[in-house]
């Protein structure tokens, strides 16, 4: 699976998301960053980017690390 294709799916899948993904094919590493995830815990927003995933995250994507955040949350850790 391509980087491209799976930055593609997350943002299509959470509302005014951005996602930042790089990876070797199988291993993804991806910052997301979305409004949807204010109010939300860690795996909450988790589930959120494996439901944008659907059936790739059972077979074409061997493992994911992700950091989501809110805008703020974001804004924040760039300063």
């Amino acid at each position: 699976m391509e980087t491209n294709t799976i930055k593609h799916m997350i943002e299509q899948g959470l509302a005014d998301c951005r996602a930042e993904v790089t990876g070797d094919g199988t291993h993804f590493e991806a910052i997301i960053v979305s409004p949807a995830f204010a109010g939300k815990n860690s795996l909450a927003r988790h589930r959120m980017v494996y439901a944008a995933l659907g059936e790739a995250m059972r077979s074409a994507i061997h493992a994911l690390s992700m950091r989501t955040y809110t805008p703020d949350e974001h804004a924040a850790q760039t300063k």
